[in-house]
């Protein structure tokens, strides 16, 4: 990978992703092939919780460890054209931190998500629901991050490592966000239900899922397409849940569906669905 970074305003393909002139005749729709191979790699493992009924953490069946699919699948697609070089390429963005010039966006990467949680919090308690106070052990919550963050890199790897620079060049960075969300949703589908929730459960959590993708999209976009920063935002999604009391149990996804809606409603009046990087707040010019 070059040491030049993206623009933010640039929607050029990522470094590891095939350009056009490249691809040949080993695909049409790189990006379709994606999706259907990380379908196909994630079967086994639905398959696998399917017949154990382990699970990995409360509320975390088995089926979860297929957060290595799309990984597995972006590097694959990336031998076919780029060879080892290419997969190193795409490898090496697990810790592209140095795309993120303007720090300021290291406190939406890491604050955002806990911000959200806060207030779902809190809304749950205003609802009269008595849900006990968060017990966080530290060591435990150490553990958390760093598993997380390994999990979140084996699905970022794929979702922004390969497939959505092409995909919002064509379409645009919202609708991109919406459509990549939409198929995260989709593969979310069967550990989702091995796990025990029920339909309103799921469809809830899938409306703030969409919702999370764009976010996610918002903030690579922001900071140099940066995937270190894609996956800390991601893991931090992950991590929060688990922390809720108790382990997850009083999570309700409707109430925080509901406020990361409101915070893309924001995102896209302030920075634009076309790129959302376009700032429309007007700087105070100094003298």
């Amino acid at each position: 990978m070059s040491g030049r970074y993206h623009s933010q305003t640039e929607f050029s393909r990522c470094d590891a992703y095939p350009s056009d002139r490249h691809h040949g005749n080993l695909a049409k729709n790189p990006v379709l092939d994606f999706f259907v191979l990380v379908t196909v790699l994630s079967v086994p493992f639905y398959s696998v919780s399917a017949l154990t009924g382990f699970t990995l953490l409360p509320g975390l069946p088995v089926s979860s460890l297929a957060t290595f699919c799309p990984v597995t699948a972006a590097g694959i697609l990336t031998y076919e054209v780029g060879r080892g070089a290419g997969v190193a390429a795409l490898l090496k963005r697990s810790f592209d931190f140095r795309r993120i010039r303007a720090k300021t966006w290291y406190l939406p990467v890491a604050l955002l998500m806990p911000a959200v949680m806060v207030m779902s919090f809190a809304a749950i308690r205003l609802s009269g629901l008595p849900v006990p106070v968060p017990e966080i052990n530290v060591l435990q919550a150490s553990i958390l991050v760093a598993a997380f963050f390994l999990a979140a890199l084996g699905e970022e790897l794929g979702w922004c490592g390969y497939a959505i620079d092409p995909m919002q060049s064509k379409r645009g960075a919202l609708q991109a966000a919406i459509l990549l969300g939409l198929f995260w949703v989709f593969w979310h589908y069967v550990p989702l239900f091995q796990a025990g929730r029920s339909v309103d459960w799921v469809a809830w959590w899938s409306i703030g899922s969409v919702a999370l993708r764009v976010i996610i999209v918002w903030l690579y976009n922001n900071t140099g397409k940066s995937v270190f920063a894609a996956a800390f935002f991601h893991m931090t999604v992950n991590l929060t849940w688990q922390l809720f009391p108790v382990n997850g149990s009083y999570y309700d996804p409707a109430i925080t569906g509901l406020i990361l809606v409101c915070v893309v409603a924001v995102v896209v009046a302030v920075w634009g669905a076309r790129s959302l990087t376009t700032c429309r707040i007007p700087r105070v010019s100094q003298r």
